[in-house]
Formats: C-alpha cells, sequence, structure tokens
C-alpha cells in the first residue's frame, strides 16, 4: 500500500473550489492524500522552503525559489488578465517616492511582492534571492490585515491581492497602479499568480497522476458547481456570496485547467525577469512536468 501524500492549498474560494472533489473522494483512482492543510499562501510558500508538503500551492515567485525541490503541475494554477495585485493607498503617492514609504506585502515570497520588485526595483534592493533582512520600511502582512492596516495609518501603501481587488474601494482607498496590467504590458502575457507545484523525488509516474486527479477535480466542480459551494463558503470567512463567485470566475479560468503554451510562456517569462533582478536563483531543472510516462 502507497504512503499518502501530504497536500496543502489555500482557503481561497478558487482554490477550495478546485480541490473540492479531490478532498471529498470523487475523484476516481486519484492518489490518497493525507494530511490535507488549508493555509494562507505565504505560509504555504514558506512551508516549500522548508520542503515540508509533497504537493502544494504556492506562489510563483516562491516556485522559483525551490525548483530544484518542486515541479510545477500543470493543472490547477491561477493565471489570467485583469487579475493580478493592486498597489493602493489613501492617497495619491508617485512612484519615486515608494522607497521612502511604509509599504505592505501580502509575504516575501508572495507573487505580489516580486510583482513590486520588478515594478519598483529600489524597493526590493539588497534583499535579491531570498537573501538578507528585509528594510524597515518594507513590512510583510497578512493578506487579509492590509486594507485595515491602510486605513489605520499604520502603513501608505500596500500589496492587495484575492477578493480585496473587489473591496478596497468600499475602504476609500485609491489605486495607485495595477501590478498585474503593468505586467501585461510589459511582457505580453498573462500574470502567473500561483500554481501547484509537487516533490520532483515523487517520480514521474506519481506526479502524472497527482496532476491528473487536479485536472479531474476542477472539471467535476465545473460541471457542477453548487456541490462545491457549502465547503467554499465554510473556508471563505466573511466574503458574501456574490464576491466568492467573482473570485471564481476570475481566478479560475482555462489556464486552471490546462497551463498550455501561453500560460507556460507567461510563468518561465515571470520566473526569467526575476533571475536577471536578482530576485530568483537561478537553476537548470525543468519547470513543468512533462506528464508522459
Amino acid at each position: 500500500m502507497s504512503t499518502p501524500l501530504s497536500l496543502g492549498f489555500s482557503p481561497c474560494p478558487n482554490d477550495t473550489f478546485i480541490f473540492h472533489a479531490l478532498v471529498h473522494g470523487l475523484v476516481p483512482q486519484a492518489p490518497e492524500f493525507d494530511p490535507i492543510l488549508l493555509e494562507d499562501v505565504e505560509t504555504l510558500n514558506q512551508w516549500a522552503l522548508q520542503g515540508k508538503l509533497d504537493v502544494s500551492k504556492l506562489s510563483f515567485h516562491a516556485l522559483g525559489q525551490v525548483l530544484d525541490e518542486y515541479v510545477l503541475l500543470p493543472d490547477g494554477a491561477a493565471l489570467g488578465r485583469g487579475c493580478g495585485p493592486l498597489l493602493v493607498a489613501r492617497e495619491h503617492l508617485d512612484p519615486a517616492e515608494l522607497p521612502a514609504k511604509r509599504l505592505a506585502i501580502p509575504g516575501r515570497y508572495t507573487t505580489a511582492a516580486m510583482l513590486l520588485g520588478l515594478y519598483a526595483p529600489a524597493v526590493w534592493q539588497g534583499i535579491a534571492a531570498g537573501a538578507g533582512q528585509l528594510p524597515p520600511n518594507l513590512r510583510q502582512m497578512r493578506f487579509d490585515r492590509i486594507m485595515p492596516a491602510l486605513v489605520a495609518g499604520e502603513i501608505d501603501a500596500g500589496v492587495i491581492i484575492h477578493e480585496s481587488r473587489f473591496t478596497y474601494r468600499a475602504h476609500g482607498l485609491k489605486l495607485l497602479v495595477d501590478l498585474g496590467a503593468w505586467w501585461e504590458q510589459v511582457s505580453g502575457l498573462p500574470i502567473p499568480l500561483g500554481g501547484i507545484a509537487a516533490r520532483r523525488s515523487l517520480g514521474k509516474e506519481k506526479l502524472a497522476a497527482v496532476a491528473e486527479a487536479i485536472k479531474q477535480s476542477l472539471a467535476r466542480a465545473r460541471r457542477q458547481p453548487a456541490a462545491a459551494m457549502e465547503y467554499i463558503r465554510r473556508h471563505a470567512g466573511e466574503l458574501d456570496s456574490e464576491v466568492m463567485r467573482a473570485h471564481i470566475d476570475l481566478y479560475v479560468n482555462d489556464f486552471s485547467s490546462d497551463l498550455g503554451q501561453e500560460g507556460e510562456r507567461a510563468v518561465a517569462e515571470f520566473i526569467r525577469r526575476g533571475r536577471a533582478a536578482g530576485i530568483l536563483p537561478a537553476t537548470n531543472q525543468r519547470l513543468l512536468l512533462d506528464k508522459r510516462v
């Protein structure tokens, strides 16, 4: 009998939508997963750096840090257009002012943090490739703490992710830059936010089985979305149904079913630019799982 695989993903609606069927034993011939852990994406990123889980959702920034140990699966990813992180503030700030301002990021190894570093290199100076301490004006916060901290005047600007893009205006906050739109403009590609990675040591056959199970879980959710809603709602905190559905509609798309050539190009370009900026280390490992066994 094979040993169960450990699995981690976030409690965000897009992930619980994708994994509902897999978690509830509704995917025939899927590998066994135990434990199954739901955590904030930055916790998952940190765990990936520690090699804690066999299969995990993680930010593409974090993926670029762990490619020697983990390989990207072609299913379950979050990419798209018009869905990237936003840099917001209580009042307008010139981009040249950012290095001198109190800034919040939703975790050091989030895609949002790396995008901020690519957009405003002076903000990320001195902490390249995961080395060194964050500068004192750059603060890590859970993604759901950033808007309250802005409203309270604890920080001057913050990079927001997930459902915050739907609600920041209600908090009286102003958009400084849509970092996803900026990425699309400079690269011509969709913004790669996060994906599912698995240990290379699992071997090609098991990796392909995991990828197929995720694909089938998502396909079932798309065929029967109502069946997943109770599970999604249970983990969605205080999100109302409209925001929850908007979240799923934005972050679950055709790239989630299969990255395809455009999706793979987007991830590869994101990681290439991260390496060129000194944010990510170099590796000779292949980025994406080849599912041919």
